[in-house]
């Protein structure tokens, strides 16, 4: 069956960042994008918040140096667009190859909030989308905003449909239906790393539900990785990054403790393959029994109803309609419906 497909070759980058240090860590994500790209991988995957670090001094409500690591974590925080991730995009463009990469993205409305997100690049150096996690995890709460439904997408990349959740929006059930009933192929599976068997058991029952391959990207954060003043309330984290077939088997890793780049063919043969015997968009479903609705709207918070300006009409149609010539003066109906409405916007007035 798999010999009717093209293989494809999958990457998951473990590696540390440059903790709380947004630049430093973009320039060490250029250099093992254009390695993972080298290896002839045609997507690689990086683990949750990796630029600027996972946030997991937030579990230290009370500790006196708590609001300084946050304040950091914001500043460091990558603004989408930015000049940050112009490098990053600019460096899957020259390696030729697609990243999924965990940031810290900084509201660039208000700077003050802050979101784990999935970005996803293309080769040709282009964002083609970004996923916001939809419930921060337990102290996550107190740094992390919500998403929305809006990302709750798959992609058509040359190797298949790519789609991608954060941490325990695998526990969550329905994001990753959500993305299942989008008919999903190839899964970047980002983790914050140390969380040992709940995210290899999470991500490989996901692979086998979805019948996608899962790239299980974990966080690193050694001892050596972690600033002095900040060890009192950074927790190490273990990676345990690896890569998941559709039938829920590793194809590669998993790797703990250690800096590195595992990479595995895929096919959608095998795909194909596991969906035949089990496919929860298709055949496997029961639509009759189950209403599954999702709400991809983006969240808006404040909607700005501004009055016409003055400009929204031309002069000489305002001076006929405000004398009472006739209206036949007009050139075409729609040039008089657009009159007509842009004087009931600077009147106040409503169309009856």
């Amino acid at each position: 069956m798999g010999d009717t497909f093209e293989d494809f070759t999958l990457a998951a980058v473990q590696a540390a960042p440059v903790y709380l240090d947004r630049d430093a860590s973009i320039e060490k994500a250029v250099r093992l994008i254009a390695e993972a790209g080298a290896r002839g991988a045609d997507l690689a995957v990086f683990g949750e918040t990796w630029v600027a670090g996972y946030a997991s001094f937030a579990a230290w409500a009370d500790h006196p140096k708590l609001g300084g690591a946050l304040a950091r974590f914001v500043l460091n925080g990558v603004e989408v667009p930015s000049p940050a991730t112009d490098a990053l995009c600019a460096a899957a463009k020259r390696a030729r190859i697609d990243v999924a990469i965990g940031i810290a993205e900084r509201d660039s409305t208000t700077h003050g909030s802050i979101y784990a997100t999935l970005l996803f690049i293309g080769r040709d150096g282009a964002i083609f989308g970004k996923h916001r996690k939809l419930k921060p995890t337990f102290y996550e709460r107190s740094v992390w905003g919500e998403g929305d439904g809006s990302s709750l997408r798959v992609y058509e990349r040359p190797y298949g449909r790519l789609g991608g959740l954060n941490c325990w929006e695998h526990q969550m059930v329905l994001p990753g239906y959500a993305l299942i009933a989008q008919g999903l192929q190839v899964h970047a599976a980002v983790w914050p790393g140390g969380t040992f068997t709940r995210q290899d058991v999470l991500t490989r029952a996901f692979a086998m539900q979805a019948a996608a391959y899962a790239v299980m990207s974990g966080g690193l954060l050694r001892e050596s990785d972690i600033p002095d003043d900040l060890r009192e309330i950074v927790k190490p984290q273990n990676g345990h990054s690896g890569i998941i077939g559709p039938d829920g088997d590793y194809i590669a890793g998993p790797l703990l403790d250690e800096e590195g780049i595992l990479t595995a063919k895929a096919n959608l043969g095998r795909v194909m393959l596991q969906k035949m015997i089990a496919d929860h968009a298709g055949h496997y479903t029961r639509p009759d029994v189950f209403d599954f609705r999702v709400n991809r709207h983006p969240k808006v918070v404040a909607r700005f109803d501004d009055p016409a300006s003055d400009g929204a009409l031309p002069p000489e149609l305002r001076r006929k309609l405000e004398d009472g010539l006739d209206a036949g003066d007009l050139r075409s109906p729609a040039e008089l419906r657009d009159a007509f409405a842009g004087l009931a916007g600077t009147r106040g007035g409503s169309a009856g």
